[in-house]
């Protein structure tokens, strides 16, 4: 109906289209686009990540509460006489401590699933009467989510990014430490 010849293509068998430069001038914009788009929704899952190490530490704070309510202290033994569970990396279970509580294990080996590299450090007090636990973030390798018995939750700055670097973050008492 309208024809504007001045703009228009005509190829050889009479059909009006693109010429494959312009086709590839628009499929180069797309993939530059796209590589934007990827690039921020990689930052975005490792923000998540972070998030979700936060909410799973916070989970584990919780349940240890249920347990220092329902016993009078942080441990998973019957009587509150569970000896001193020293700074070091996280047990996965079977200990007499409060990471021997399987909510509280689970909680914990989430957490660290989602770290930088599998980084969790625990310390409890003897006789359950403190604890605290320390799980390296995604996003940065040099920090770290700690919380206690004392309610801290807080990000501590790691030296280094070593198991030994988040064992120096909490004490033997069950303390998060700056």
């Amino acid at each position: 109906m309208f024809n504007n010849s001045r703009n228009s293509k005509v190829m050889p068998n009479g059909r009006q289209g693109f010429t494959l430069i312009e086709l590839l001038v628009v499929i180069a914009i797309i993939g530059m686009l796209s590589s934007v788009v990827l690039v921020s929704l990689n930052s975005a899952r490792g923000k998540g990540a972070d998030v979700a190490i936060k909410a799973n530490l916070s989970g584990v704070r919780t349940q240890a509460e249920i347990v220092y309510d329902n016993k009078g202290c942080y441990t998973n033994t019957a009587a509150c006489a569970a000896a001193a569970f020293a700074p070091a990396a996280c047990p996965n279970s079977g200990v007499a401590s409060v990471f021997g509580e399987s909510v509280i294990a689970l909680g914990i080996n989430n957490a660290k699933n989602l770290s930088a590299n599998n980084l969790a450090a625990c310390s409890s007090a003897a006789g359950g009467t403190a604890y605290a636990v320390v799980v390296q973030l995604k996003t940065n390798p040099l920090a770290a989510w700690c919380v206690d018995s004392n309610s801290a939750a807080k990000q501590v700055t790691l030296s280094s990014a070593v198991i030994n670097a988040l064992i120096a973050k909490i004490n033997a008492s069950g303390v998060c430490l700056n």
